[in-house]
């Protein structure tokens, strides 16, 4: 298994709702560390995680999940989908 970072960043940007959006494809043992970068980054709205085939495994309201405690559960999630999982793309919503 590489261990390099194999953050592969794509961006797009959308006229009507004012929102950048960027996809990393990371592997599952990077996941965890990655997510809480680009929570600490801040902007974010939302972030997405998807496995290879491009179908959505969880949904994380960034604005909502960062109050205190209600964040502790939501990185146990991201936490177990990472040992599931090979490969991933993390999208990331911007403000």
């Amino acid at each position: 298994m590489p261990t390099a970072k194999t953050d592969t960043k794509k961006k797009t940007t959308s006229q009507k709702t004012n929102t950048k959006t960027d996809q990393f494809k990371v592997y599952g043992h990077e996941l965890l560390g990655r997510v809480k970068e680009i929570i600490k980054e801040g902007n974010v709205r939302r972030i997405i995680i998807k496995n290879e085939k491009g179908k959505t495994m969880i949904e994380i309201p960034v604005t909502f999940a960062v109050i205190g405690t209600v964040f502790a559960p939501v990185l146990a999630a991201v936490g177990a989908f990472a040992a599931l999982m090979t490969k991933c793309t993390i999208v990331v919503e911007r403000k």
